[in-house]
């Protein structure tokens, strides 16, 4: 059975973007702070979760922001790089063009029929929703995930995208899974314990 993941970036004051967003900063003034864990930092506790961390995952689920924001990046391999993982990018509508031989795949009709596409091209490994706040959000209050993935940067931004806005969901209890402290960022995964209080 798969682990549905939520897995993301935040600054301490809860941001996944920063503001003063522009061409050579789509995420906002100083936002690659949220990532140095992930290309920069040199910690071997970050240098592990970079290494195992697509070791589990068989799909990824997007939300379409994010998709057009990192494909330049990503390219046709997606994010897992020479792992091609298949990405379901959730939108309201496909774009006429994506890269050729790519790993992506677009549902228009909403976050249950993405899990279910992800569930079937994941085989075995894990499905983590990345990127997308909103996206994040809907797979909390829809009570279809199964962990909560958070890499805490020390840094406050003050401003852009907030993470955890106003939901529609009861008191939801979390288990602590697991915490690793390095400078780059504070990594907390979270189970969630689908008993509501």
């Amino acid at each position: 059975m798969n682990t549905v993941i939520f897995d993301i970036s935040m600054s301490l004051d809860g941001y996944i973007s920063a503001a003063n967003r522009t061409a050579d900063e789509p995420n906002g003034e100083g936002s690659h702070v949220l990532h140095d864990w992930v290309f920069a930092d040199g910690d071997p506790a970050n240098e592990a979760l970079v290494a195992s961390g697509w070791d589990n995952i068989g799909a990824v689920i997007a939300g379409r922001a994010t998709y057009d924001l990192s494909v330049p990046y990503w390219q046709a391999d997606g994010p897992s790089g020479p792992a091609r993982r298949p990405v379901i990018v959730v939108t309201h509508n496909a774009p006429r063009h994506s890269p050729e031989d790519g790993v992506y795949e677009f549902v228009t009709d909403g976050i249950e029929a993405a899990l279910a596409r992800a569930t079937a091209v994941a085989g075995n490994g894990d499905v983590t929703v990345m990127g997308g706040a909103a996206l994040g959000r809907q797979f909390i209050e829809a009570g279809l995930l199964d962990e909560i993935s958070l890499h805490v940067a020390p840094v406050l931004f003050g401003d852009g995208t907030r993470l955890f806005e106003t939901m529609k969901i009861d008191h939801t209890r979390l288990q602590v899974r697991d915490v690793i402290n390095t400078p780059a960022a504070t990594h907390l995964r979270y189970r969630v314990l689908k008993a509501h209080v």
